[in-house]
């Protein structure tokens, strides 16, 4: 296993492997910068298949935080932590209990919140051990409805961009991944009159999504040749690969899941194909603006601005333009500018 060596690596402050026996627990914890503030940033639980899928993972989560963090103006660094686990089969109250006591090991530098396979009883569980966790009940509560809120209008802002358009009514929508924030996305869809084209791995999921809002289900390896307007990824990262770009038949992607890109080129690879890229980390933001309202939670403020990440991405898009450049590159540079200039 690499870690030092691993390409997204990217200069980590620090990243802790911790394993309680009694519990179960198997977890990484990567804080990547806190130049702007403590690092924050959710926890994922998932039944990866070796470890170093999971160091993969939260390294390249972790700096997606730093990056979504600067560029959404919050006064947070960037972190992640991963739980190596079936959420299926495990004690909730234990581990959870085990994986606060390891967060409180890092006295502060790190706080953690909700992610995939993780839910907000289990941050109540962690919370009974340490102090350092976000997005709790009764306050800013479950980030999801936020997250969409957000990608919903990323999308309105690439449909602006690309097609002058201030409606989806009548646009054909394929969503990937419909479980808490993809069902939400897909009401903000529906509502305005979107046509959708979906796919889960949950069946459950997808007869929700099915009988609410009338979609078209697909099978998981069909959904990326779906004749679309926009592709929407909502589950998991990397479905943007050297497999899946020919297929492609959308003109924009713009969807709430992280790391979509699987390599970097791959954003250039977009560009040259005609296709407008939503840079996931700055259209999946609204959760954790969100939760940076925690202290004095306040639902308008909360959603005013996570109303701002429509302008943020056509600044992106308009500089992709004007320099002839892809819009994953503008946004690095532009998150990096952030947090640099933190640092003097």
């Amino acid at each position: 296993m690499t870690v030092f060596s691993n390409l997204s690596f990217d200069d980590h402050e620090q990243v802790v492997f911790c394993q309680d026996k009694a519990s179960g627990l198997k977890a990484i914890i990567a804080v990547h910068n806190t130049n702007l503030g403590p690092a924050v940033g959710g926890c994922r639980m998932w039944n990866y298949e070796s470890d170093e899928d999971a160091v993969n993972d939260v390294l390249r989560l972790s700096r997606g935080m730093t990056y979504k963090n600067a560029l959404a103006g919050l006064t947070m660094g960037g972190g992640k932590s991963v739980i190596i686990a079936d959420k299926n089969n495990v004690d909730r109250e234990k581990l959870f209990k085990a994986f606060g006591r390891a967060v409180h090991q890092l006295s502060g530098k790190y706080y953690s919140a909700e992610d995939v396979g993780v839910s907000t009883t289990d941050i109540m569980i962690a919370l009974q051990e340490t102090p350092y966790m976000a997005g709790l009940e009764g306050k800013s509560g479950d980030p999801s409805p936020f997250t969409a809120l957000g990608t919903y209008l990323g999308i309105k802002a690439a449909v602006k961009h690309q097609k002058g358009l201030d409606s989806l009514k009548g646009l054909k929508i394929s969503v990937q991944g419909v479980g808490h924030v993809g069902y939400c996305l897909c009401r903000h869809l529906h509502d305005e009159g979107a046509e959708l084209i979906v796919t889960d791995i949950n069946q459950d999921n997808l007869n929700r999504v099915k009988q609410d809002f009338n979609a078209v289900v697909v099978a998981p390896e069909d959904i990326y040749k779906q004749d679309v307007d926009i592709y929407a990824p909502c589950a998991l990262g990397a479905t943007i690969n050297d497999q899946t770009l020919p297929q492609l038949k959308a003109t924009i992607v713009a969807g709430c899941a992280n790391n979509q890109l699987a390599e970097a080129r791959h954003g250039e690879r977009l560009k040259e194909m005609g296709i407008l890229f939503a840079p996931d980390y700055v259209i999946n933001a609204g959760g954790i603006i969100n939760v940076s309202f925690e202290q004095d939670y306040d639902v308008k403020k909360a959603t005013t601005k996570v109303e701002k990440i429509y302008d943020t991405l056509l600044e992106i898009f308009v500089k992709s333009d004007e320099q002839n450049r892809t819009t994953n590159v503008i946004a690095d540079e532009m998150a990096r500018e952030i947090i640099e200039a933190a640092a003097k």
